[in-house]
């Protein structure tokens, strides 16, 4: 996986996360003490992705998210933030036509942006993730939770297949197939 390197920053924002989790996890647990870890977890990444929003993912995408999000930080200290999971189809059309813009082609620009009936997000069932670290984590132990990095050029990129790992492709557009037949 190419990533960037940790920053001391990121290393700080560990820290402070877990402790925080730490610290909540009294209260989580008065609140919910089935789900006290799971619930400190996401109240103390809520204080580090602020903006992020699972709203509209599949039920099962959500659960798998905040399942793996959990472990990694409470067994490895590994945080885990959403860049971008759901998108309403009209978004996503407008991410590819503007890719279309920049590329000057569909084919190209397919290499980083499908088409809203093509696109995972859509469906409910993509994760952008963030930060590198997190990444490495999710690509690690990821399968546990039916989470698997799909293409070989997006490090950020998971999706949620309950069915098993599909095949990794270099990029979004390469084609899942050829003749009708499935790819090796």
């Amino acid at each position: 996986m190419e990533t960037q390197p940790a920053r001391r920053r990121d290393h700080l924002y560990r820290v402070v996360v877990r402790m925080l989790a730490v610290m909540l996890l009294p209260v989580a647990f008065l609140v919910s003490p089935r789900q006290a870890r799971q619930v400190a977890c996401q109240w103390a990444l809520s204080a580090r992705f602020p903006a992020e929003d699972l709203t509209g993912l599949t039920p099962a995408t959500r659960a798998a998210f905040r399942a793996a999000r959990t472990q990694a930080l409470w067994r490895d200290g590994e945080l885990i933030g959403l860049t971008s999971g759901y998108r309403e189809a009209h978004e996503q059309a407008r991410l590819f036509a503007d890719a279309v813009r920049r590329a000057r082609s569909p084919e190209l620009a397919r290499m980083w942006v499908l088409p809203p009936d093509e696109s995972q997000h859509v469906a409910g069932r993509a994760l952008d993730v963030r930060p590198t670290e997190g990444a490495r984590w999710l690509e690690r132990h990821g399968r546990r939770f039916h989470l698997h990095r799909v293409y070989d050029n997006e490090w950020w990129h998971f999706e949620y297949h309950p069915e098993g790992p599909p095949r990794r492709r270099a990029h979004p557009g390469e084609p899942t197939a050829i003749h009708g037949d499935a790819r090796p």
